[in-house]
């Protein structure tokens, strides 16, 4: 019997394969880094605003107890590190998921049968093609969750959609730091003293500088720039008091604090038209209103996207504008929702004219930056159910509101963070 295959290994992928375990069915994990929570590890030095009761899934931590294994204390914050070392590594190391976990094997394509999808191929085995050490190799699948995450795939730093000009330029990209630089630590020899701007409104931009505040302290000569699109930072400023998750709204807080005492210099409306390396060796971007500057480094905390490649081969329904599933688009849409939580979903919103095919975790949200953990959980109960030919209800999520909502909210507050 082929395995229902599961692309990454995050904590959505693994959830996914102990929901499907639990339900008599095989899963197959399939990693594309060295370790699982590869993805996570990369931002491990951020701490989560989520305590570890809303970041652990039901099904994982029934395995896990299995083998003796106790939960973190609840309230407690973990950071991406601590996530990955007390819930991922330890998951991925149980009996029944041992031997189920290919690290190393990163999916390149997904078809069914040996035909394009302009063919039928109602009931034909899906082929996974991966790419290993070792070179490329075809697994046969019954079903597919693809729970790779959009980590590795941000939006450009260019306000259009598209990459500002110069970009990608090599020169160029040794200066761009990405989305969630390690400013205390790996990357700071990169921002120490140096000016740095930090481009984006959302949580991770906010976590950098903070980060970098915290490293004017030691070195005072360095300069702070909050380049922002919006023409007001209130949005990133959050909730505050009113956030269900304290932490989630005491960032923005501290983000206006350091603001207000200039340790970060804040400009709005301020879409990047170009990037180019100076005589000086520095950055010089400039703005499509023609203002411009010079920095040392920029940290391009623009979001992600989801990386669609993958599935060319499938027949899927995904919205054109957030390219999440056409079903679930309207309830994240961040055009038009801005606060609450969304409504549990599950397999028959997710599901697409690929039967036996799903999007879940973060890359189920396409470009809409809201996605909770605890909403991911749900998503691949709710498949694995499906699978097993059981009820795949979603059951009702108790998820914390963000206190926060735009002035333009032209629906029902569906969104939190």
């Amino acid at each position: 019997m082929n395995p229902v295959v599961v692309i990454g290994a995050g904590p959505i992928g693994l959830a996914a394969a102990a929901h499907l375990i639990e339900r008599g069915l095989e899963p197959l994990v399939l990693e594309a880094g060295d370790h699982v929570g590869a993805a996570v590890s990369e931002w491990g030095h951020i701490r989560l605003f989520s305590p570890w009761r809303y970041v652990l899934d039901a099904a994982s931590v029934r395995l896990l107890q299995s083998q003796g294994w106790e939960a973190p204390r609840p309230a407690a914050l973990p950071t991406g590190a601590d996530l990955v070392a007390e819930y991922l590594q330890p998951l991925a190391a149980v009996p029944q998921l041992a031997g189920r976990i290919r690290t190393g094997h990163r999916a390149v394509a997904i078809t069914r049968g040996h035909r394009d999808k302009t063919h039928d191929r109602a009931g034909v085995p899906f082929q996974v093609r991966v790419r290993t050490s070792e070179g490329a190799a075809d697994l046969s699948a019954a079903a597919v969750i693809d729970a790779s995450g959009t980590w590795g795939s941000p939006n450009p730093v260019g306000a259009g959609g598209i990459p500002a000009a110069g970009e990608d330029e090599p020169e160029v990209a040794q200066r761009m730091l990405g989305s969630l630089p390690d400013v205390l630590g790996a990357d700071r020899d990169r921002t120490a003293g140096k000016h740095v701007m930090v481009l984006g409104a959302g949580h991770s931009a906010v976590n950098t500088m903070l980060n970098l505040a915290a490293l004017k302290r030691a070195e005072p000569s360095a300069t702070i720039t909050w380049a922002l699109r919006a023409d007001s930072p209130e949005r990133s400023y959050g909730g505050g008091d009113a956030d269900g998750l304290p932490e989630r709204g005491a960032l923005g807080e501290r983000l206006r604090r350091v603001v207000e005492a200039g340790i970060v210099d804040l400009i709005t409306s301020a879409e990047v038209h170009q990037l180019a390396v100076t005589a000086s060796g520095r950055l010089a971007v400039q703005f499509r209103d023609g203002r411009s500057t010079e920095v040392d480094a920029l940290a391009g905390a623009t979001e992600f996207r989801p990386e669609l490649q993958l599935l060319r081969e499938l027949r899927t329904e995904l919205d054109p504008a957030v390219e999440a599933p056409s079903r679930l688009a309207p309830l994240i849409d961040p055009a038009l929702h801005s606060c609450g939580t969304v409504p549990a979903h599950g397999a028959e919103v997710l599901a697409h004219p690929e039967e036996g095919f799903f999007i879940a975790g973060m890359k189920s949200y396409g470009r809409a930056p809201t996605f909770l953990l605890a909403t991911g959980y749900e998503q691949v109960r709710s498949i694995a159910a499906h699978l097993a030919g059981e009820d795949s209800t979603p059951q009702d999520l108790n998820l914390p509101e963000t206190g926060v909502c735009s002035a333009a909210d032209a629906g029902p507050a569906v969104v939190g963070r």
